[in-house]
C-alpha cells in the first residue's frame, strides 16, 4: 500500500507503550491489518463513488433517451437531423479528444500526485491551473483557425445539400468546444478531489435544456416540412452553445467546496505542463485516431447515403451504387445511442470512478493494490457486459419500436435501426472491459499502448465494414465493424497489459467468469423459449406501443431473473463482492 496510506491507519503511535518491545511479527502484524484497513476503506469509497456516478448517470441516459425520442417523432431520420448529428459530432470530437482524452488521462494521474506530494499548498493548484490555462488557450485556438477551414470548404467546395447543412451547422456550434472541453477537464479535477456528483449532473442539465429546446421547436415550427426543420434546427443548435456555458456554471460551486482556487496563469508553459503534454502526445494520437474512426463512419453514412435525388456515387469515371438509404447517419445514431445506455451507466460509471484509485496505487513499488482494483473492476464490466451484450441483443427491435416508432420515424426506420443496435450490442462487453483497460494503462503511465492498439482498432473497423456495404447488411455493416474491431483491441490489451505486469490475479476470475457465460448462454436460451411460448404477446394486424412494451418488459424480466438466479444458483454474485465484502489485497 502507499505510504500516505499507512500513515493514516491503524492506531496512533502515542496511545502505544513504548516501554515494551515489539516482536517482529507483532509489527508485521499491524501493518497488515493497517494496510487491509485502508484497502477496504479505499475500495468502499470507489464503491460508493461508482454507485454514485451510476445513479446520476442513469438519470442523465434516461433524460438522454427522452432527448432521442422527441428527436426521432419530430425530425425522424432524415436530411436535416442527419446533418445536425454530424454537426454535433466535431464538437464532441474535441471533447473527447482533449476535455476528456489526452490532455485529461495525463493531467489526472499528475494531478493526484502533486496533490499526495505537494510541498506547499499551493502547488498543486498552480498545476491545476496552468493546465486549465493552457487547455483554453488551445481550444481558443482550434475554434478560430475551425471556423476559418469550415468558412473556406463552405465557400469553395461544391456540397450537396445535407453536406453543406451540416457544414454551417458546425460552424454555429463549434464555439461549444471551449464551454464543454473546460467543463470536462475541471470534471477531472474534481474526480481527483473525489467529488464526482458535479462532473456526473453536467449531462443532466444538458439533456434537460436540449429537450426544452426540442419541444419549444416543435411547437413553434411546421417539422413536418423540411422548409421547417431547417428553420427549427438553428435554434437547437443555439441550444446547444448555451448549454456548454451552464455546464461550466454547474461545476463552479463544487469546485470552490473541494479548495480548488482557478486564476488565470499566463506563463503556464511549465515543467509539470510540459510533462503532462509529453505523456499526452500518445493518447491525443490514440483518441485522434479514434476520433477520425468515427467521424469518418458519419462521413460515410452522410456521404453513402441516397438523398438529393441521388442513387449513385460516381468517382474516376465509374457510378458506384449508393449502398445506405436516406437517414443512415441519424439511425446509426439512434442504434448507437442503445447499446451505449448500458455502458454509460454501469461501465464508464465504474471506470471513472476507479482511475484516480488506479492513478494513486500505480504509484506503489508493490502493485498489488492496484492488481486487486483492477481484477474487481474487470470482473464488475463482465458481470454486467456479458449480460447486457446477449440482453440488447434479444430486445433490440421491441426497444427501437416503442421508443422511437411514430411521427416521422418509420416502420422500416425501426427495423433498420433495431439491426443496427442488435450488431452493436455483440460487444458490449467489449467496451465495458475497454473502459478498465484504458485507465490502468493511463494510471501506469502507458499512453502508448492504448495508441496503437486504436490505430489497429480503425485499421480492422474500415477493412470489416467497407466490404459489408454492399452486402444485404447494408448500414448495419457500420456497426459490425465497430463490434468487431473492438472485441480484438479489448483481448489485445489485456493481454499486453498482462505481459507488462506478469500476473494479474486474473486466475481468481476464471470460475465467476465461468459462470458468468453459462448463466448468460442460459437467459439467451429463455427469451428465446419465451418468444415462442404462448405468453409472449406476438403482434396483431395493427402495430401498438403497448404490445411493445410489454414484449420489452416480459423479454427484460425474463433475462434478468433467469441471469440473476443461475449466477446465485452457482455461489456468485459479483456485484456483492464488490459492494459489500472485504477486498483483501492479494499479494
Amino acid at each position: 500500500m502507499n505510504q500516505a496510506a499507512g500513515n493514516h491507519a491503524g492506531p496512533p503511535v502515542r496511545d502505544m507503550d513504548i516501554s515494551t518491545p515489539i516482536a517482529r511479527p507483532e509489527l508485521e502484524g499491524i501493518a497488515a491489518a493497517a494496510a487491509g484497513s485502508q484497502a477496504d476503506a479505499d475500495h468502499r469509497a470507489v464503491v460508493s463513488h461508482a454507485k454514485l456516478i451510476g445513479a446520476l448517470t442513469l438519470v442523465s441516459r434516461i433524460l438522454g433517451m427522452a432527448r432521442e425520442m422527441v428527436a426521432a417523432r419530430f425530425f425522424g431520420a432524415g436530411v436535416v437531423w442527419s446533418a445536425f448529428q454530424y454537426a454535433f459530432t466535431i464538437p464532441n470530437l474535441f471533447r473527447k479528444l482533449l476535455g476528456e482524452g489526452a490532455l485529461s488521462a495525463a493531467f489526472i494521474p499528475l494531478y493526484a500526485k502533486a496533490i499526495k506530494q505537494q510541498k506547499s499548498d499551493g502547488e498543486a493548484n498552480e498545476f491545476a491551473s496552468a493546465s486549465v490555462s493552457l487547455l483554453i488557450a488551445i481550444l481558443l485556438g482550434v475554434t478560430v483557425v475551425g471556423e476559418v477551414i469550415l468558412a473556406a470548404v463552405l465557400y469553395l467546395a461544391n456540397l450537396r445539400e445535407g453536406t453543406q447543412l451540416a457544414v454551417k451547422l458546425t460552424i454555429v456550434m463549434l464555439p461549444y468546444v471551449v464551454f464543454v472541453c473546460a467543463a470536462a477537464f475541471v470534471g477531472g479535477i474534481l474526480q481527483v478531489h473525489r467529488r464526482f456528483a458535479g462532473p456526473a449532473i453536467v449531462p443532466v442539465v444538458s439533456n434537460l435544456l436540449m429537450i426544452g429546446a426540442l419541444a419549444g421547436v416543435a411547437v413553434t415550427h411546421n417539422l413536418r416540412t423540411e422548409a421547417g426543420q431547417e428553420a427549427a434546427v438553428w435554434w437547437v443548435a443555439v441550444s446547444v452553445l448555451v448549454s456548454g456555458g451552464v455546464q461550466l456554471v454547474v461545476l463552479w460551486p463544487p469546485l470552490r467546496r473541494a479548495g480548488f482556487r482557478f486564476h488565470f496563469v499566463g506563463h503556464f508553459w511549465t515543467a509539470a505542463v510540459r510533462h503532462m503534454l509529453l505523456m499526452s502526445v500518445p493518447v491525443a494520437l490514440g483518441a485522434g485516431v479514434l476520433q477520425l474512426g468515427v467521424v469518418l463512419d458519419k462521413q460515410l453514412a452522410l456521404m453513402l447515403a441516397t438523398g438529393d435525388g441521388k442513387t449513385h456515387l460516381h468517382l474516376f469515371g465509374w457510378a458506384l451504387r449508393l449502398p445506405m438509404e436516406e437517414g443512415a447517419l441519424a439511425r446509426l445514431n439512434w442504434a448507437q445511442f442503445l447499446y451505449q445506455f448500458p455502458l454509460g451507466v454501469f461501465a464508464i460509471s465504474l471506470a471513472t470512478a476507479i482511475f484516480p484509485q488506479l492513478s494513486g496505487d500505480a504509484l506503489d513499488t508493490d502493485r498489488s493494490a492496484f492488481r486487486s482494483v483492477f481484477r474487481r473492476g474487470l470482473e464488475a464490466s463482465l458481470f454486467i457486459g456479458l449480460p447486457a451484450s446477449v440482453g440488447m441483443m434479444v430486445v433490440a427491435e421491441p426497444a427501437v419500436r416503442l421508443l422511437f416508432e411514430g411521427g416521422l420515424f418509420t416502420a422500416h426506420d425501426s427495423q433498420l435501426t433495431a439491426a443496427s443496435a442488435a450488431i452493436y450490442s455483440s460487444a458490449i462487453w467489449a467496451f465495458s472491459i475497454q473502459q478498465v483497460l484504458n485507465r490502468a494503462f493511463y494510471a501506469l503511465h502507458d499512453m502508448r499502448t492504448p495508441l496503437w492498439t486504436t490505430a489497429v482498432n480503425l485499421a480492422i473497423n474500415l477493412a470489416v465494414e467497407i466490404p459489408l456495404l454492399w452486402t444485404p447488411l447494408g448500414e448495419s455493416a457500420m456497426a459490425a465493424g465497430t463490434a468487431v474491431s473492438f472485441a480484438l483491441q479489448s483481448v489485445l490489451m489485456l493481454y499486453l497489459l498482462r505481459r507488462r505486469m506478469g500476473a494479474l490475479g486474473l486466475s481468481k476470475s476464471v470460475r465467476p467468469f465461468v459462470i458468468m457465460v453459462v448463466a448468460t448462454a442460459l437467459m439467451w436460451l429463455a427469451c428465446v423459449g419465451v418468444r415462442h411460448s404462448p405468453i409472449y404477446p406476438h403482434e396483431a394486424a395493427t402495430h401498438h406501443k403497448l404490445t411493445w412494451a410489454v414484449q420489452l418488459t416480459v423479454l427484460m424480466t425474463t433475462g434478468a431473473v433467469v441471469y440473476l438466479g443461475v449466477c446465485m444458483a452457482m455461489g456468485i454474485n459479483v456485484l456483492e463482492n464488490v459492494t459489500k465484502k472485504r477486498m483483501k489485497v492479494e499479494g
